[in-house]
């Protein structure tokens, strides 16, 4: 009984602090929150179920985003299309509140979300994991299970792919003026 109840609250502080992390990597890489809550609902439920056999060769965060990734890519391929939704970005507020400045950063947002439909699954999911997550490169690698050099290497080549990408849709709205 006692064992229970340490586990209860080990997935309790486990899930207090990496919810929040777990549910925005689905976020943005399902598009739509129902199937974000619903991945992370099944992430925390793996997590319970693997808790007394964590070998704690990662930290409990590297661990947690893994099962969340492995998850994810299982999603993808049951799906065979990811979407990511208009709410990809809009987490970044207006800075000054200028609604001029409000409607250039949307449609700035809205290229950035078209140009990362474009990349592919592993780039996006490096992205995710580098800049909105903000995790190391040996976070991301124990994640991912890549080196470090390939977690480097992929990062370099998916922000250029999407700067290339982001130039295209700037270079072809400016067409269409």
């Amino acid at each position: 009984m006692q064992d229970q109840a340490r586990l209860s609250e080990q997935i309790r502080c486990i899930y207090e602090l990496y919810y929040r992390d777990v549910y925005h990597f689905f976020l943005l890489f399902t598009g739509t929150k129902s199937q974000a809550e619903d991945l992370t609902q099944e992430v925390f439920i793996k997590v319970l179920k693997a808790l007394p056999t964590f070998e704690k060769r990662s930290s409990i965060k590297t661990w947690v985003l893994s099962i969340a990734k492995h998850t994810g890519i299982d999603h993808y391929r049951r799906k065979k299309l990811i979407h990511f939704s208009s709410q990809l970005l809009r987490i970044l507020p207006s800075k000054n509140g200028l609604p001029e400045q409000a409607l250039v950063e949307k449609e700035e947002r809205a290229n950035l979300e078209q140009s990362l439909y474009k990349l592919k699954e592993k780039y996006r999911i490096v992205i995710i994991l580098r800049c909105v997550n903000e995790l190391s490169v040996k976070e991301t690698a124990e994640i991912l299970g890549w080196s470090e050099a390939k977690v480097k290497v992929s990062y370099h080549r998916a922000l250029k792919q999407l700067k290339n990408e982001l130039f295209l849709e700037e270079g072809e709205s400016s067409h269409a003026k």
